[in-house]
């Protein structure tokens, strides 16, 4: 849930301060006021009432915060991703992303802020769920080997998937130059690849290759944004590439099988389990953690005044 669920209406409000000064700093990181602004813009988008310009500093001192943790523990948000979420943000609203586009810009809430906006989001639903799975949700042995039993001793299997990560390099300065020239190259590397064993060899004579062996992963822990273009590649054959911060990257599966042992049965259970968590639960979560870190923080109001 990205916390907005659609736009009434279309607004205008005063330009841009001529200067961005920064307004408070979150354990040393800065909040400008043009981000304060670009947040009373959101606001009023969403129809809020009362004082505003508080109701955008505290969200913008959380989100701050929660970003600081999403950083620290290495959560990633793809760009991928963060453009899905925006383009199915658009079509809940009967736009096209170029509309919504446009109009975040007009209403001086602008699509970059947005955009910065649904990353957090993702990336605090992640971490919480992860921290829930860590405190409440993974099963012990024992636990696990008791269902196990109350199962008449049927283990629930799932497929472990053996990945190779093929990036064709691209330096970021000449990304508009050499983009189609190594997007047509991996293509025709995919469509002559020869198994996981030969990646190496077939590398052989093209530039800027990186192969990089990434191990085992089970079914459930696939990494999320490359999720269903793994399950779409038979053993032996590579994803569809996507373009990312590194250049054109695809995935090997190397290997597809399927196993079923006490590891398995632990998250297996452990994830029939975490599907039935109320988002009550997780919103009771989610305070706690921000609580937690809002404690420790040290947030400078820069017209003189300091909080913890």
């Amino acid at each position: 849930m990205l916390g907005v669920s659609s736009f009434t209406g279309a607004f205008f409000i005063s330009s841009v301060f001529a200067q961005t000064t920064v307004a408070i700093t979150v354990n040393g990181n800065p909040i400008t006021n043009y981000d304060i602004q670009r947040r009373i813009a959101f606001l009023k988008l969403q129809q809020k009432q009362g004082d505003l310009s508080a109701q955008a500093r505290n969200e913008l001192i959380d989100e701050m915060l929660k970003n600081i943790e999403i950083q620290r523990l290495n959560i990633d948000v793809s760009d991928n991703e963060i453009n899905s979420a925006f383009a199915n943000f658009a079509e809940q609203n009967n736009m096209t992303v170029d509309q919504l586009s446009e109009m975040l810009n007009q209403t001086e809430v602008t699509e970059e802020h947005f955009k910065a906006y649904i990353s957090g989001q993702m990336g605090w639903g992640r971490l919480v769920n992860a921290r829930y799975q860590s405190e409440d949700g993974y099963l012990s042995e024992q636990e696990a080997a008791h269902r196990i039993l109350k199962n008449g001793g049927i283990k629930p299997s799932t497929n472990e998937y053996t990945l190779q990560q093929i990036i064709f390099v691209i330096p970021a300065h000449r990304r508009a130059e050499l983009l189609t020239k190594r997007t047509q190259e991996i293509n025709n590397f995919r469509a002559h690849f020869r198994g996981c064993d030969n990646t190496k060899k077939q590398t052989r004579g093209i530039l800027d290759v990186t192969v990089r062996n990434l191990g085992k992963f089970l079914e459930p822990q696939l990494p999320t944004d490359w999720e269903q273009a793994i399950r779409a590649t038979p053993a032996g054959k590579m994803t569809q590439p996507h373009e990312t911060p590194y250049g054109i990257e695809a995935l090997a599966v190397c290997q597809i099988k399927k196993v079923s042992d006490d590891r398995v049965a632990q998250l297996m259970f452990s994830i029939q389990d975490s599907q039935k968590r109320t988002p009550q639960k997780l919103e009771a979560l989610s305070e706690k953690y921000l609580k937690e870190l809002r404690q420790r923080a040290h947030i400078q109001n820069h017209h003189g005044s300091t909080s913890r």
